[in-house]
Formats: structure tokens, sequence, C-alpha cells
């Protein structure tokens, strides 16, 4: 028996998806923990990609069962969909997907609230507009619209009627946009209840029981560390908690039960949307970087600010998520590069900084102090052993190590699952 937990240790886009592939072809269970369809996790097996953005990664793993917990935001549009994609690859879903009934759903109005709060912002975050900071709100409101309701038509009419009209009052009178029909709202929603039925499990008791029978576990968060609304850098955030700690409560089970920590880590740093990034390159390098490593959002599409990676940010996520084990993405991208920077430092107003910020505006004046490392100047298609790196990629390696203090047990070199070194 073995529980796991697999989190973005940046800003997110640090490959998580391919690594929770890889680690699922030996467990029993992947179950996703937090986050909605904001996520975007890119899988590439033998040249054909797929885009995942609810289903855990593990399914494409023939034998392993799928948890959607009770953390996650359910927008049934995108989720049907993926599962139609998923099935037009002759991929099943019966009897392998299990989706928590305490679930909360996005609605059409967080999608509304999203875009219009994000336009008319003074500070825009840089979100998705996939509502799902408008349904978290909902749900720490008390107000959220879970599956389990609609297992009720008479509670579900209820509660969406309450909010619908709380709602069409602040689209109408603050951001003066069309109100929604109700009638049409709940037709949908209820015809969504009867594709999911099949779905909906008490997921938090089938992930103890099975923890209980031996069986092995792997947990998948989106976005990363960094993005947490707790530890990240608020407000330019997520609405959810990415870190280890939000495994726990965003699918039922104890913190005694974890086993490890797995840490995805980009071998350069990269950012979506606004907010401080002292790492950011703004000239050629980082223009090459977004290039190289074709570093477009794979939900929105939109660029990702690129730079050096940053240990000092790195420490701080090792610390807050407890990760024993880095997994190491896209070294193969700094091939061509002739020298090789790591933030090891922060300096503000003249004095280097014991820890990282807690507030954005010290991190927006950071000034990075950088350690270069020598690049290796050659491919690393084909590699298949630690041993075989180029001694300027282990020596990188081993300085993102001593940087962490944590091991890096897994080096990626391409997206595709096969190129892949396991230490």
């Amino acid at each position: 028996m073995s529980v796991k937990i697999v989190v973005g240790a940046q800003w997110g886009d640090e490959g998580k998806g391919k690594i929770v592939d890889l680690l699922s072809d030996s467990v029993d269970i992947v179950a996703r923990y937090q986050g909605g369809a904001n996520a975007g996790h890119t899988i590439v097996i033998e040249g054909k990609k797929f885009v995942l953005h609810l289903i855990p990664s593990g399914i494409l793993q023939s034998d392993v069962k799928c948890v959607i917990g009770n953390g996650v935001v359910i927008d049934p549009v995108a989720l049907m969909e993926e599962i139609a994609m998923l099935e037009g690859f002759g991929i099943s879903m019966q009897d392998r997907l299990f989706i928590s009934h305490k679930a909360h759903l996005i609605m059409p109005y967080h999608k509304m609230l999203d875009k219009a709060r994000e336009s008319q912002a003074s500070a825009a975050i840089g979100t998705t507009g996939r509502g799902i900071g408008p349904a978290y709100i909902d749900k720490f409101s008390r107000s959220g619209i879970r599956i389990v309701d609609l297992l009720d038509r008479t509670v579900f009419e209820e509660k969406l009627r309450a909010n619908i009209e709380e709602k069409n009052t602040v689209l109408k009178k603050i951001y003066d946009q069309e109100e929604l029909d109700i009638n049409s709202i709940i037709g949908e929603y209820l015809d969504f209840d009867v594709k999911i039925d099949p779905y909906i499990k008490d997921t938090t008791l089938l992930l103890n029981q099975a923890i209980a029978e031996g069986k092995s576990v792997l947990m998948e968060g989106a976005q990363g560390a960094l993005l947490d609304v707790d530890h990240g850098t608020y407000p330019f955030v997520t609405s959810s908690n990415p870190t280890s700690g939000g495994a726990c409560t965003g699918l039922g089970v104890p913190p005694t039960k974890i086993d490890s920590v797995i840490g995805v880590v980009k071998a350069y740093t990269t950012r979506v949307g606004n907010g401080p990034f002292p790492t950011e390159l703004h000239d050629e390098m980082g223009e090459t970087l977004r290039k190289v490593g074709a570093e477009f959002g794979a939900t929105t599409g939109r660029p990702r600010r690129c730079g050096w990676l940053d240990g000092v940010a790195l420490q701080y996520s090792v610390m807050i998520n407890g990760i024993d084990t880095i997994a190491l993405t896209k070294l193969d991208v700094l091939d061509e590069i002739a020298s090789i920077g790591i933030c090891t430092g922060y300096e503000v107003d003249g004095k280097m900084l014991r820890s990282f910020p807690a507030n954005v505006e010290d991190l927006a004046k950071v000034i990075p102090h950088y350690e270069f490392f020598e690049g290796w100047n050659c491919s690393l298609a084909g590699i298949k052993s630690y041993e075989a790196l180029p001694k300027q990629a282990q020596d990188y390696i081993a300085a993102i190590e001593k940087i962490a203090g944590a091991k890096v047990g897994i080096v990626s070199l391409s997206p595709d699952r096969a190129d892949t070194i396991i230490r």
C-alpha cells in the first residue's frame, strides 16, 4: 500500500499530467483533489496528445480507477466533452471513473460573473474565465449547489432559483448583463444529472476502503503551490488549495495515510496570468524559453511568462508541501543554452530576505541573485539513464537538489511518456 500526492511546485504548468500518467502505471487509483476545468494536463503517448481538464491523468492507464473528489468544482459541459473525447479514443469510463456526490457544480452564472469581474477589475488577476472563483465563493458562502442536490428536484430548484435571483440582480445592475432563464438552466442540469448518474459515488468511502485494503493511491493536484489561495502569491492565486494539504480536505483522506509527496518542478520557471515573478526574463532568452518549451496554456492558449528557475520559491514550496521527491521536467528545453541561471537569493531594499515574502508588494520589488551553470550544449534526446546525462546536466540537477533540499527522482526529457529517467 502507498498513498502519494503529486503537487505542482511552482506557478502551475510544470508537467504534472505526464508525471501522474507515468506513475499511474503502478497504482490502483488516481484521485484529483481540487480546482476545475481551469486546469490543463497535457499527456503525450507515442506522439498522440491528450489534454485533460477535469478527469485525472491516470485515465490513460487502462487498469486504473479515477476519482474526481469533493474539492473539485465541476463544469458539466467541460466534463461531458472530456468524457466524449476520451471515449472517442476508445478509452472506457465504465467502472473506472467515480465522481464525488459532494463536489460543487459550476453554473452558467459563475462563468458570466468571472468574466464580468475580470473585465472590470482595476487590477485583473488573469483568470481563465471558467467560473472557478465564483463557484468557490458560493461554496464558502454556503450557497453552492452540489451534485447531491440534483437527486432531489424540489431541493435543487429551490436552491437554484434563490441563487439565480440573486445573481441576476448582480449581473443586471452592476455588470449590465442579460438575466438568466431559470427554467432552461433547471432543465439543462437535470439532463446532466441523468448523464453523470453512473459515475456518482461516495468517493471518500471508496478511497478510505481502498487504502484499508492495501491499494495504492496517487493524489493529483491542479495548478501549483505558488497559486495556493492561502500560501501562494495572494491575490494573484487560484481559488483553492493546490498544496499537499488540499489533498486531504479535497478527498477526505486523513494526513496519517500519506506516505510521500512528489513535487513537479520545471527546469526553469513560468507563470500564466498576472502577479509578481522575480526571475521573469523580458529579453531574448525569455522568448527562447517560450518558443523552445512551447509555453502556451493548455486551457487558454495564453503565452506563458518565462524565466530562470527560482530556487527561493522552490525552497518555500518544498517546505509547505513536505516534498521529498522532485520530478524535474523540461530539462531538454535547456539543451542549447550556454549558461543557465538559478535564483539563489532575494534582495529587497538592500537587504537579503530570509524567507519567501508573504505580500506581493515585496515580491514585486525583489532583486534576484543568481548562480549560473555551464550548459551541456547537446541534445538529451534518447538518453535512458541518469549516468548517461552530460556532466553539466548532472551538475545542474545536483544544484537543484542542494537548493531545494529534496532529491530529484524523475527526470523528464520530452512530453512523451517514454522519454523519462527514473533514478
